[in-house]
């Protein structure tokens, strides 16, 4: 007798025997038992999960000799005949190469006869999506109103590609993929019927290679048996399958662990003498960064990963050298690299780099860890009763305050001189800051020009007294914020005044109280003795602030020019 090969020799010959369907084993049986089968079926799925052999299955409970039965005996004389490929009532057609038209119409025309030997005539067309579009349509009449005791049965690998005409004629089952637990618990059943032994990493590659089709899980245990005997080791499964060693992956993320840029050269050059494609290392490298976080994240991985005990004790140990958020950055900057490097003219080149970088990503300070710490670094308000601040662009929350030069002798006095001795609100201490934070939610180039004024102050104004139409009088104390600019800037002047009335707006919701505005130029004493613009910028609070929260230092320092007319 000649050798039969696993894909075939442990083919399931009954609905029990299948492997991983188990919603659609258990309504084809249903079907059979209360004499509810449809005229026509579509069973989709990828290759190798069991559409033919459960279309045979099918047509061997129907016309089983002890039923119509779920469960045929495989022994009457019409099981045999199915089984052996010589039963004339049932017609497998392979649609890829009768496809036409033609080949549709002989089709139709011999089902219009009875059965000759069996109970019920059964057609499997096999990658029926393969016919032609008039193939399809021959069929549709004969679909709609087949002959009596006559069943269809298409089997498809691309479901998109059947006409909907087609689909809505027939009962549809989408075959899943074989789960990886299944494919090896099935592996497992053969090699101890075969008396081969083989290790558990063994028949997990087996698994990750078939992809979830039996088909192909058994073809490659076929494979193996042929190169290395009945003792299998998972080295020969390595170099049968092409399977990167899961060792040289551990390397490349204790490289990356560690911050050893220098290792990642000779590993890849490693990789390169092992014959492995580079853009195939990338996508495992992937995959071994997500086992990693997946095992730093889950309680229980041994649900998840598809490994055995030993290699997760060991991506247990790799990831107690890092934490789960540095495995999400390195995981997310594979995956960005990864379609670069597929396009690449020199993939060794950009993996390299991409590598080298990951080495260097624990050195880099996350950003939420800066903004804590110019939090810290937050002033807290003036202890001067009228000691204003200078604000800056960038938000003037976060800036030190500066002292208040001397205020333009232009500029009135206050209409109460005692109100001015007296301890101004905490609110008023910082209004300015507030009023800049304020404005740049809505009118950011507005507190751009405010930011570069260079002092202010608040002023009471008399107490306002009206009366509302209840005869009630009403007592406001409005204030009065008075913003200076240095000297010549005589149009940052001119779009405060036009924008008064949206500061006071601003001004009044920081202080709770009415605020109004006045802009005017300081008075400055007389120019002041020069000195170097780097020692100018050193002594300036908002330099040193930033010098001090960004670990700079100044290169050089050069006074702003005013632009030219027509610039």
């Amino acid at each position: 007798m000649s050798y039969q090969i696993f894909a075939r020799k442990y083919r399931p010959q009954t609905f029990d025997e299948m492997v991983g369907q188990k919603a659609v084993v258990q309504t084809l049986k249903n079907a059979v038992q209360n004499n509810r089968v449809a005229q026509a079926y579509i069973f989709s799925g990828m290759r190798g999960v069991g559409k033919t052999s459960a279309a045979r299955i099918l047509a061997k409970a129907l016309n089983c000799q002890a039923g119509p039965t779920a469960t045929p005996d495989n022994t009457c004389e019409f099981c045999r005949a199915i089984n052996e490929d010589r039963a004339m009532d049932v017609i497998e057609i392979d649609g890829a190469s009768n496809r036409g038209i033609d080949d549709v119409r002989s089709l139709r025309d011999g089902i219009k006869y009875r059965p000759i030997q069996m109970r019920t005539k059964v057609i499997i067309i096999d990658e029926v999506h393969m016919l032609t579009k008039e193939a399809f349509n021959a069929l549709l009449k004969t679909l709609e109103e087949p002959p009596p005791q006559t069943v269809f049965i298409f089997a498809t690998t691309e479901f998109q590609k059947v006409p909907a005409t087609i689909v809505s004629r027939s009962q549809h089952f989408d075959f899943k993929k074989i789960s990886h637990r299944d494919l090896i618990n099935h592996l497992l059943v053969i090699t101890k019927k075969e008396g081969i032994f083989i290790e558990s990493e063994g028949l997990d590659l087996l698994a990750e290679a078939a992809d979830g089709s039996m088909r192909d899980a058994q073809s490659l245990l076929d494979q193996a048996v042929a190169f290395s005997g009945a003792n299998i080791s998972s080295q020969d499964l390595r170099e049968i399958l092409g399977t990167l060693n899961r060792d040289i992956l551990f390397a490349f993320s204790a490289a990356i662990l560690d911050q050893k840029a220098e290792a990642v050269f000779p590993l890849i050059e490693r990789v390169i003498d092992g014959g492995y494609d580079l853009r195939y290392f990338a996508k495992e490298l992937i995959q071994h960064f997500r086992n990693l976080l997946l095992v730093k994240s889950v309680a229980k991985p041994e649900d998840l990963l598809p490994m055995g005990p030993e290699d997760i004790g060991r991506l247990k140990r790799e990831t107690e050298r890092a934490g789960a958020e540095d495995f999400l950055r390195y995981l997310l900057a594979l995956q960005a690299g990864e379609p670069g490097l597929r396009f690449s003219s020199h993939p060794r080149i950009m993996l390299e780099a991409l590598l080298v970088k990951l080495c260097h990503y624990q050195s880099i300070t996350p950003l939420q860890d800066l903004i804590d710490e110019m939090e810290n670094l937050r002033p807290g308000p003036s202890s001067s009763e009228a000691g204003p601040s200078r604000p800056s662009t960038g938000g003037a929350k976060n800036l030190p305050s500066k002292p208040e030069p001397p205020p333009s002798a232009g500029v009135p006095p206050s209409a109460r001189p005692a109100a001015t001795t007296a301890p101004r609100p905490d609110n008023l201490k910082t209004l300015m800051p507030k009023i800049l934070t304020t404005l740049q939610r809505d009118r950011s180039s507005l507190a751009a020009i405010l930011a570069q004024s260079s002092s202010w102050k608040v002023e009471d104004e008399p107490l306002d007294i009206k009366f509302n139409h209840d005869e009630r009088f009403v007592v406001s104390n409005p204030i009065t914020l008075h913003i200076f600019f240095p000297r010549g800037k005589k149009e940052l002047l001119e779009v405060v005044d036009k924008e008064a009335k949206v500061i006071e707006k601003a001004a009044t919701e920081a202080a709770g109280q009415k605020v109004h505005v006045k802009a005017s130029e300081e008075n400055t004493p007389g120019p002041r003795p020069r000195e170097s613009e780097v020692d100018a910028a050193l002594k300036d609070p908002t330099v040193q602030y930033f010098m001090d929260t960004f670990r700079a230092r100044i290169v050089s320092a050069e006074p702003i020019r005013k632009p030219e007319r027509g610039q």
